[in-house]
């Protein structure tokens, strides 16, 4: 991998956590403005330590790690710079898991969004989809599941396990997801203390960034890429979070732009776990152009509702 590969694949990180760690900054924004001095200073200090050397340096390593065992845990922070023909079998035989498992987790993502979730819409199908036919969320992810582990059991047994792998993550973090907006209002109370709010915001933070940490596998299989870009990521979330939420919130079809990127990595992971060679810039420029196009409709609209000159 060339030098500007490794740049465009952690310019891609950096933007896709900003992008997919949105709703949580918005989240922590708004709690914050309850809690003490004291107490945000905390927050944001150790939050930062907790959120980047903790979450998004660990949660990587264990993934490749619990993929390929047989490597151990220095064998998973190397493996993708590693010369040893035996870690590089290891992680060849192990790609189809991780791949199909993140794949399937982001597309189902990007469906309980679409049909599910309340959101901005950016075009009318978003809203015929969510408004007509969100019951139907079920019998789609069922269905997909269904026909993946069907098509790819002859292919490769590993690839329809990683399937069943990614759909039972999505549906234990979705779980806490949704419990996680019902103590939102609690945090948002006065009567829990400081600490109490703290280890739910960093409970919640942990799990929305799933997300981020599965999709970054679609730009790269380095763990330490990974860590570098998700974590310098997570800074500037954490600056988004104390200077700028209001800002981004005016943008109104960003977590559209999310979405949609997210949508896009999983299908890449797919294609990649059946050993359809992707470009290592793909990702990347995909997830710039798809965030740019929700921008740029983003700011439109401001201009349209008078907010900002053009």
């Amino acid at each position: 991998m060339d030098f500007a590969n490794i740049i465009l694949i952690v310019l891609g990180l950096i933007v896709f956590e900003i992008i997919s760690s949105i709703d949580n900054a918005v989240v922590n924004a708004d709690v914050l403005t309850t809690m003490s001095e004291k107490g945000r200073k905390w927050f944001l200090f150790y939050g930062i330590i907790f959120a980047v050397f903790i979450v998004r340096g660990i949660l990587p390593l264990l993934i490749v790690y619990f993929t390929n065992p047989g490597i151990g845990i220095f064998g998973a922070v190397t493996a993708t710079f590693s010369g040893d023909e035996s870690i590089l079998a290891s992680v060849e035989r192990s790609k189809p898991i991780l791949l199909a498992g993140g794949g399937v987790y982001l597309l189902f993502l990007f469906f309980y969004w679409l049909f599910v979730e309340k959101k901005e819409y950016a075009f009318f199908l978003e809203r015929h989809i969510h408004e007509r036919y969100s019951f139907w969320f079920y019998a789609t992810a069922s269905v997909m599941l269904l026909s993946i582990v069907w098509m790819t059991i002859p292919i490769n047994p590993f690839i329809a396990l990683g399937a069943v792998v990614g759909s039972t993550a999505f549906f234990i973090t979705n779980g806490f997801k949704m419990n996680a907006e019902e103590k939102e209002r609690e945090l948002k109370g006065g009567h829990l203390t400081d600490i109490s709010k703290i280890l739910y915001l960093e409970m919640i933070d942990t799990t929305f960034s799933i997300d981020g940490v599965l999709g970054a596998f679609a730009f790269t299989l380095s763990v330490p890429l990974i860590f570098f870009g998700n974590g310098l990521g997570a800074f500037v979330v954490r600056y988004i979070t104390i200077h700028g939420v209001r800002t981004v919130k005016k943008y109104r079809y960003l977590k559209n732009g999310a979405m949609y990127s997210i949508a896009s990595l999983g299908l890449i992971m797919l294609l990649e776990s059946l050993h359809v060679e992707v470009r290592s810039w793909i990702p990347p420029i995909i997830t710039f152009i798809v965030v740019g196009i929700f921008f740029w409709l983003s700011k439109k609209e401001l201009q349209i509702e008078g907010v900002i000159k053009e």
